[in-house]
């Protein structure tokens, strides 16, 4: 059954540019999921916020599939954080549009969409499925200043829990954590993030790092990411200055100077500076989505630090390019990475555990090819964005027929 299916992700536009503040594993799935429904058969609409006048209001990103961007509130960009204020106009934007268009199911993209989507449910009826992508309860764990905003989200965040149709988890351990901090009502189903195996491929080794200008010899530990306190860089970096080895750290993100990633960036530099790595640290900037492959497949070993992941992209993509992984043995990752399988779990914000992690996989050039090669039959065998779109159009098939299913039936009159 192909339908017509809206994915709503009012803070995260699927046409942004990866690597923005704001801009990552969000954006990402919606995007690849829209497209990888289109090309099974479905018409997607991706629903987002309108940030600037300049914007194209419609984006066609592949056949079927398109970005619509709509104004809610001022045409400028508003922190997560302030974006609730909003969400009454992103309503009325949405439903005007809605109406005029049959769609059989909702899929909304973190807490601000979740809420649009109940709304949208009431008003016409149309069946909800929700990805949180992050967790507020969990974050306020992890962080040490809680915004104004906190009991709006948390309290939407269970709403959203208990009155949607289905809501997905990324993980087994995202879904525990639902139940453990959010509610224990509500359907939930695990349908893990995928990666685009025909773009995340190893490539080849000497040619990469002859382009990245790295020598053939030298051990590169990298990071790709956000710059976000919660992302652990503060970690690896001084993981890596407890490394006797010389190592060139490798830190690839964008960030704009005067927002929140801008002020994060220069505070990872000065630790940088701090702890003596200034010469042998890379800072790369964004990193264009075709460049990706490369640094993944000349990287010895790719560092996912972070303090919380719901699910986390970058190790399924690095793992996709035949790279080690190490990452912090927190949410989602526990999923994705296999402990001394396809890759190192260590504790978040224990530098030298991580160290002790880089150091084993830098130095065993068989564990660095064993676990390659289990992380590659992973990815293939259980995360690829084919396999996780045809699990969801699965489920709003399902949503839309008992939909139809319970609606009532017209009497006929009897002569």
């Amino acid at each position: 059954m192909y339908g017509r299916i809206a994915l709503i992700s009012v803070n995260g536009d699927p046409s942004a540019v990866i690597g923005a503040e704001e801009a990552g594993g969000q954006n990402v799935y919606v995007r690849e999921v829209g497209k990888h429904l289109a090309s099974l058969g479905h018409q997607v609409d991706m629903f987002t916020r309108r940030i600037d006048p300049s914007q194209e209001e419609v984006v066609e990103e592949a056949p079927n599939c398109r970005t619509i961007r709509l104004a809610a509130g001022p045409l400028e960009f508003v922190k997560r954080d302030d974006l609730h204020s909003y969400i009454p106009h992103f309503v009325e934007s949405l439903t005007a549009y809605a109406r005029r268009h049959s769609y059989d199911a909702v899929h909304t993209h973190y807490w601000h969409s979740g809420m649009v989507g109940l709304a949208l449910r009431e008003k016409l009826g149309i069946p909800v499925v929700h990805t949180y992508h992050s967790l507020g309860a969990v974050k306020y764990m992890n962080v040490a200043e809680i915004p104004a905003s906190a009991q709006l989200r948390l309290n939407g965040e269970r709403r959203i829990l208990e009155q949607a149709d289905r809501v997905v988890a990324t993980s087994p351990q995202e879904a525990e954590h639902m139940r453990s901090y959010v509610s224990r009502k509500g359907s939930v189903d695990v349908i893990p993030c995928g990666v685009d195996i025909g773009h995340f491929v190893e490539t080849d080794r000497a040619e990469a790092r002859r382009v990245l200008g790295w020598a053939e010899q030298e051990k590169v530990v990298l990071y790709v990411g956000r710059f976000d306190k919660r992302k652990g860089i503060e970690t690896l970096v001084r993981a890596v200055a407890q490394i006797e080895e010389p190592v060139r750290l490798v830190i690839g993100g964008g960030y704009t100077p005067d927002r929140g990633d801008g002020v994060e960036f220069e505070r990872i530099r000065s630790v940088v500076e701090e702890v003596g790595l200034t010469g042998r640290t890379e800072f790369t900037g964004r990193i264009d989505q075709a460049d990706l492959p490369n640094y993944y497949t000349a990287a010895d070993v790719c560092v996912v630090p972070s303090h919380y992941e719901p699910f986390g992209l970058v190790a399924i993509e690095a793992m996709a390019c035949g790279t080690p992984v190490i990452a912090s043995a927190v949410g989602g990752l526990c999923y994705s990475v296999v402990n001394n399988e396809t890759g190192l779990l260590v504790p978040p914000r224990d530098a030298e555990r991580f160290a002790g992690a880089i150091r084993r996989v830098i130095t065993d050039a068989g564990l660095r090819e064993r676990l390659s090669l289990a992380g590659v039959r992973r990815i293939h065998d259980h995360f690829t964005w084919a396999g996780v779109s045809r699990q969801l159009g699965r489920l709003y098939a399902n949503l839309a027929a008992r939909r139809v299913s319970n609606r009532p039936q017209k009497q006929q009159s009897v002569a």
